[in-house]
């Protein structure tokens, strides 16, 4: 989806002032404007490495901008860039992008240059969209490898595409965690997983991972696990129920212990739920708001609030996308993360009067 598009109203711009916005470079997206929320605590200390979580568990949203390797390997510098971002998350896209876990790397390290950040916190947080998808048990468990080459980067999650199988889903808790036990608490929901559900990560995976996150290994291999599913954990795990396949087991799949958040890739679903009708050709001019409820198809947006009953009824955070006159409504339905603009950012932290700095 193009964020840029979903953000930017026609709202009744004069010819001068469309001139003179055509002649301004513009900004990137993550530039920050310099502009706090008024409940802002000036004096405001970090409790976590990952900012998300902290925030969560404030009963705050968590806001994101998106970077993924170009090919150029220009990692570092752009790390560096975005660590004085407005955003709370990074969202490092290896779904679309290039999979070139060197450059994410050097994104991280330049994360950790650039920081810290407003808020105190050593870099934003941060997590890829894999390019693997939740098609089945099997599918994930013979891609278990990604899941660890992507969090041996210092990534703090990792978000699972086409999350159509619970049985995937459980896989992909068990191949972010180390081999130590589950929680008693989750041992019957997460089924029978080979070797007991037993983590899959291994010992060697700390070095370059603690190091970006400022501890060393035994401090990164006690906290390097799934939040919820152990309280003190700073990873999280996130979930795409983006076609009618994922949509029928969103329940199930929100319902695994470890889940962080859940989104309803309205894209992906729009496709899925309608087919190539979404999509004519020769093209035909079309009003998709995705961040409007009222501008998308009644089935997609059908998926949405289903999506967002799962994800109230199981503790997960919702994704949405939001512009300034719809991130309230988001909020109210349930929105913990939120994929949208600065200005977008700033009515919803007015919103839910927030105390931690930008």
């Amino acid at each position: 989806m193009d964020i840029k598009k979903r953000d930017f109203l026609f709202a009744g711009a004069g010819l001068a002032i469309a001139a003179e916005a055509m002649a301004q470079p513009a900004q990137p997206r993550w530039v920050w404007s310099g502009k706090q929320p008024s409940t802002v605590d000036p004096h405001y200390k970090p409790r976590r490495i990952n900012k998300a979580i902290e925030l969560w568990e404030d009963g705050q949203p968590m806001y994101y901008v998106s970077w993924g390797p170009s090919g150029e390997g220009n990692g570092y510098e752009m790390g560096k860039k975005m660590s004085q971002t407005w955003a709370d998350a990074i969202c490092i896209d290896l779904e679309h992008a290039c999979f070139d876990l060197a450059d994410v790397r050097n994104f991280v390290r330049g994360l950790v240059d650039g920081g810290p950040t407003r808020s105190g916190h050593r870099t934003p947080a941060t997590f890829c969209p894999m390019p693997i998808i939740g098609h089945s048990k099997e599918y994930m468990e013979h891609n278990s490898w990604m899941v660890a080459q992507i969090l041996a980067c210092g990534v703090m999650g990792v978000d699972i595409c086409h999350a159509r199988d619970p049985e995937a889903v459980a896989a992909a808790v068990q191949a972010m965690r180390y081999p130590f036990p589950y929680p008693p608490s989750a041992k019957k929901a997460l089924g029978d997983l080979p070797y007991g559900g037993e983590g899959l990560r291994g010992s060697g995976s700390q070095g370059f991972a603690s190091r970006m996150w400022g501890i060393d290994a035994n401090r990164y291999t006690r906290i390097a696990d799934l939040w919820p599913l152990n309280p003190d954990g700073e990873l999280m795990l996130g979930l795409k129920i983006e076609d009618k396949w994922a949509l029928d087991n969103v329940e199930k799949s929100c319902a695994v212990p470890g889940v962080g958040f859940a989104e309803w890739g309205p894209g992906d679903m729009a496709m899925s739920l309608n087919g190539l009708s979404f999509y004519p050709d020769p093209p035909v001019p079309r009003k998709t708001e995705y961040s409007v409820p009222s501008s998308i198809a009644a089935n997609v947006n059908a998926a949405r609030l289903r999506v967002a009953a799962a994800c109230k009824a199981s503790g997960v955070k919702l994704l949405d996308t939001a512009i300034p006159e719809t991130v309230i409504d988001s909020i109210r339905l349930g929105a913990g993360v939120l994929e949208c603009s600065e200005a977008s950012s700033l009515t919803g932290r007015e919103y839910t009067k927030r105390r931690m700095p930008v």
